[in-house]
């Protein structure tokens, strides 16, 4: 039997590299949940797969912070599967259009634009 979550993980990281350059995405670190499971099938994409170690939440700074702030938004134990695409996109476009002190008050969507100007 196939795991689903794999499946899906897998197909949103697909959408993403199809998406951007292909200078975009060099490599992808991510935490050891069996999500990832599709690892092997994001390096056959020719990007480098990276486990951070366990309970070394310092190795996914940037992603610890972005979930602190989607807690704003989504509780813990919400189930995700019952918001909106619509909504989850809504509330992905105002966090990443806050200025943030760590990148100097300016929006991650500003940064990511300018980093792809770059390629």
């Amino acid at each position: 039997m196939k795991d689903r979550n794999k499946d899906s993980m897998f197909e949103a990281i697909n959408k993403l590299v199809k998406s951007l350059p292909k200078e975009a995405l060099k490599s992808f670190t991510s935490d050891r949940g069996k999500e990832f499971a599709c690892y092997d099938e994001v390096e056959k994409l020719g990007i480098d797969f990276y486990f951070a170690d366990p309970y070394s939440a310092w190795q996914r700074g940037s992603n610890e912070n972005s979930n602190g702030l989607l807690r704003e938004y989504y509780p813990k134990k919400t189930d995700l599967a019952e918001i909106s695409e619509e909504d989850l996109i809504k509330n992905l476009m105002e966090l990443n259009s806050r200025p943030r002190k760590c990148l100097n008050y300016q929006t991650p969507f500003e940064l990511f634009l300018h980093e792809l100007s770059l390629i």
